[in-house]
């Protein structure tokens, strides 16, 4: 069996600098078998060569020296632990220099992990294409752009490889109403391989649940760390290799912290369907705790102190959630503590700050008369009970949500690609990263470069989803012209991708929702508040639920909801 993804180069790094690392030289070549590579000259680094010796010795391996290059001599059925000590040694040179850059990926903390992780790569992965076979195309995550490009893409022209830490799509806008139960969290995912059927049906496409740690342009391959429960960390990862032919990086954002202190600590994202079930689960837990007899009157204020930082469409739409759910389901059920439970929306600016000006006038107006408190501040720090803010006051908390929008995550920080004002992978009006072959990227994860001359798109699903349509209208044109082979030199260029905003939708809670459909701040356009906004805010959700399973879903949830008032059971 080709040893393509067990032998990897050895470089030698002099004084720990990038340079250095280009001009250093591989032990061995990608593609040659092992006993083949045994019997091939090379030139050893610097770390591995002896002092005054005309041999080498590592381990029970003998390496000859000639006055040009080194000659390994010993039997083909030793060879492995020369190439793990090979690999872990290019690993450790790696992580030395890349920490000096300030670009260590989060997925390799320590050279303990990443010994570990270097030795399992030898496992394997996916070998490039072979002459015969369709391209390949691989797409890092399951999100907006990722979906909808998969969606879009033939099969019958691409093997089509998905690799993402989840196996489902989350329609984002909902997320906010399976917090409190209005809907239920099936209702708002969608599995890829009912988007994409050839991940299941076809026999060279895969979908692999799997988290992307480093891209290897040269040779063509995306290196992977296998996830468990969502999480790299687990004992039992195992990290593999896949080659493509082309290369599509659709792996999202991470919420911003500005850096704030223990943020990620204590509290809860609201991005994913595991956040959504966490901030249920926390509500329901300190509902029940503050009925427990003994409790102070302190401590079930804080325990129902229900605190949003964050004042956009994410944010505002649970502070509406939430107050909904308070005064329809909370004042029945929990009687006892129904005085206590209450909710903060803090903004440091203008809540709502896209929307146009008399629909933010009516947003705060409908959300302080349904009982939520709204407070303009910045927080300076996080901890387990309470939050600082910069006028020097704390606020008490028992359920904290941070939605303070997204920015590059650490995973697209790392890469050595060209990056778009803010830190975003730089591409081009065709949505290419310029200087690399076979790479595009779109998304969250992705922005013009500067000499584009546009600026960089807002993180919002409808500009995700417009990029993957086109991006895969674009790669089946070229497939079908023979150009969707890695280096390939077929030239098929469309049209660039152009977007216009559609507009903006955001419910406030009890029937009311906003509707604005400008193009952008300054222009004029109908914009509409109230409940004809929420009939209509719903009837455009309803029919962009990716499937008609979901959107039956998602109907009798509601209807459920209205008649027999959300579920609160805590599972």
């Amino acid at each position: 069996m080709a040893m393509r993804n067990l032998i990897k180069p050895v470089f030698a790094a002099s004084s720990g600098s990038l340079k250095s690392h280009k001009n250093s030289k591989s032990i061995f070549a990608a593609k040659h078998y092992a006993e083949n590579a045994l019997s091939r000259p090379c030139i050893l680094p610097e770390a591995l060569r002896p002092a005054s010796s005309s041999q080498l010795q590592i381990g029970n391996f003998s390496f000859c020296m000639p006055m040009r290059n080194y000659h390994v001599a010993i039997a083909k059925s030793q060879s492995l632990e020369y190439h793990r000590n090979c690999r872990v040694l290019h690993t450790e040179q790696l992580i030395q220099e890349q920490s000096e850059k300030g670009k260590l990926n989060d997925s390799f903390e320590s050279k303990e992990q990443t010994r570990e992780v270097t030795e399992k790569k030898i496992e394997g992965g996916l070998p490039a294409t072979k002459p015969g076979e369709k391209p390949r195309i691989v797409v890092l995550g399951t999100g907006w752009a990722g979906s909808r490009l998969m969606k879009d893409l033939n099969s019958d022209l691409y093997d089509i490889v998905c690799i993402s830490p989840r196996n489902h799509m989350v329609f984002t806008p909902l997320l906010a109403s399976t917090c409190v139960g209005t809907l239920e969290f099936r209702s708002v995912a969608e599995p890829i391989v009912r988007i994409q059927p050839a991940l299941s049906e076809s026999p060279n496409s895969y979908f692999l649940l799997g988290r992307c740690i480093n891209i290897d342009p040269k040779k063509h391959e995306v290196h992977c760390v296998s996830v468990e429960n969502g999480s790299s960390s687990s004992t039992h990862k195992k990290v593999f290799s896949v080659s493509y032919d082309k290369l599509v990086i659709a792996s999202g954002a991470e919420a911003l912290t500005f850096n704030i202190d223990g943020v990620h600590d204590n509290a809860i994202f609201l991005r994913d369907v595991s956040d959504a079930q966490s901030i249920r689960k926390k509500l329901l837990l300190n509902l029940m705790l503050s009925d427990i007899p003994g409790t102070s009157e302190e401590e079930k204020r804080r325990l129902l102190h229900c605190v949003v930082v964050g004042g956009g469409p994410t944010g505002v739409e649970f502070s509406g959630e939430l107050s909904d759910f308070i005064k329809r389901d909370v004042h029945q059920r929990y009687a006892h503590v129904q005085n206590y439970i209450h909710v903060t929306l803090i903004e440091a600016n203008e809540i709502l700050s896209s929307f146009d000006v008399g629909l933010r006038v009516y947003a705060i107006k409908h959300l302080t008369k349904a009982g939520v408190k709204l407070v303009k501040g910045v927080v300076t720090g996080v901890k387990p009970g309470f939050i600082s803010l910069s006028d020097g006051s704390r606020v008490p908390y028992g359920l904290l949500v941070w939605s303070t929008g997204v920015g590059p995550s650490s995973f697209v920080k790392s890469l050595s690609l060209p990056k778009s004002p803010g830190g975003r992978i730089g591409v081009d009006e065709y949505l290419k990263v310029p200087g690399f072959e076979d790479m595009y990227a779109i998304g969250d994860c992705a922005g013009f470069v500067e000499s584009v001359g546009k600026p960089v798109l807002p993180a919002l699903a409808q500009v995700a989803e417009r990029q993957g349509k086109y991006l895969a209208k674009e790669l089946n044109r070229i497939a079908k012209a023979s150009g969707g082979y890695a280096g390939s030199t077929v030239s098929v260029e469309g049209p660039p991708f152009v977007y216009t905003h559609l507009g903006s939708m955001a419910s406030v809670g009890r029937y009311k929702a906003l509707v604005d459909l400008r193009q952008d701040k300054e222009t004029k356009g109908y914009a509409w508040a109230g409940f004809l906004s929420w009939i209509i805010w719903r009837s455009a959700y309803l029919t962009r639920v990716v499937s008609w399973r979901n959107r039956f879903y998602v109907a009798v949830n509601w209807a459920t909801t209205f008649v027999f008032g959300r579920d609160i059971s805590r599972i």
